[in-house]
């Protein structure tokens, strides 16, 4: 755009007018921004350079966590998101974003009923998070995109069912058909100048867990981020740490790739549950119990697939601001 030069004559009536068009139309339009230096004469003023344009847009979110695993989740049929990765990292940022353990992308797919993307806190990728599926079936229900209480999903790991359980109008706990779990193997591991048994097992990303006497003595903080930076893992690894409780259930803390410690993770508790049975040390079918709440896991031992349960909470729905480059 060549420079062009204006007599900037602005008055409140027009600011005003603008203000209305962004209140009623937000959703639909793009608030053109004239950035221009404000002086006390009435002179001509040039804008020199297009770079003083910039294009912003609204974006409705919803904040909603399971079991204490937060993440931001974004509609993109209606909101079209284009630079995930780095909104992710700003919005994530819990002093000065809104605050999460990442960012949801809920979209359409022609393999399944719907899509999800999933952006950890660092702006990397992630290929599933059964957290965050039980919770977009819960928003595909109560925000009114399906009227189904079983939604196929399309992620990086491939098609999941979910099954919503309905009660007056609102899902209150969502059952997902995790898969198959695979690359399951037990191996000896040194971190810290610590020296762990554990057993990796993928559940469409890649999991290490390793059972201790008492969760208590582990320092997650410390020995998270090297566990998951190991040689042996290049693509890093998620790390669980768990403890079989006298009940049979079992306690679990998480590390996780791209995050760092949460308060949950579906996919984690799903590898968790898989490596007690086959180390000997619970049944197929188990609670597994998080720093953020607890998940039903079950390893259909007819099909071999995964099946989790637990709640889905919508914490709050919000607006954010983005400028378009």
């Amino acid at each position: 755009m060549p420079p062009q030069t204006f007599n900037l004559k602005l008055e409140y009536r027009i600011f005003a007018a603008i203000k209305r068009m962004n209140k009623y139309n937000r959703n639909k339009i793009c608030i053109l921004q004239i950035i221009v230096p404000l002086h006390h004469d009435k002179t001509k003023r040039k804008i020199n350079s297009p770079t003083e344009y910039k294009m912003t847009r609204v974006i409705k979110f919803t904040k909603m966590h399971g079991a204490g695993n937060d993440y931001i989740y974004v509609n993109t049929l209606k909101y079209p998101i284009e630079s995930p990765e780095k909104l992710s990292v700003e919005w994530s940022a819990p002093h000065t974003g809104i605050g999460s353990d990442g960012l949801v992308l809920i979209g359409r797919s022609d393999k399944a009923d719907f899509s999800m993307r999933i952006f950890n806190a660092d702006g990397s990728e992630a290929k599933m998070c059964g957290n965050a599926s039980r919770c977009i079936g819960k928003y595909l229900y109560e925000y009114g995109l399906t009227s189904q209480t079983a939604v196929t999903l399309d992620t990086l790991s491939g098609i999941k069912i979910l099954k919503l359980h309905v009660k007056d109008g609102k899902v209150n706990t969502v059952t997902v058909d995790m898969g198959r779990p695979t690359d399951m193997k037990e191996q000896p591991i040194e971190a810290n100048g610590q020296k762990f048994t554990g057993t990796t097992v993928s559940m469409g990303n890649p999991h290490l867990v390793i059972f201790v006497e008492d969760i208590k003595d582990i320092n997650l903080e410390s020995i998270g981020p090297k566990l998951e930076n190991h040689p042996l893992f290049p693509d890093r690894i998620n790390v669980e740490f768990a403890q079989v409780l006298e009940d049979g259930k079992i306690r679990m803390r998480v590390w996780e790739r791209g995050s760092g410690i949460t308060q949950a993770c579906g996919t984690g508790a799903c590898a968790t549950a898989v490596a007690a049975a086959l180390t000997g040390k619970s049944e197929r079918k188990t609670d597994i119990i998080m720093d953020g709440g607890s998940l039903a896991i079950e390893w259909d031992e007819k099909t071999d697939h995964v099946w989790m349960t637990g709640e889905a909470v919508r914490v709050f729905d919000g607006e954010m601001i983005i400028n378009d480059e």
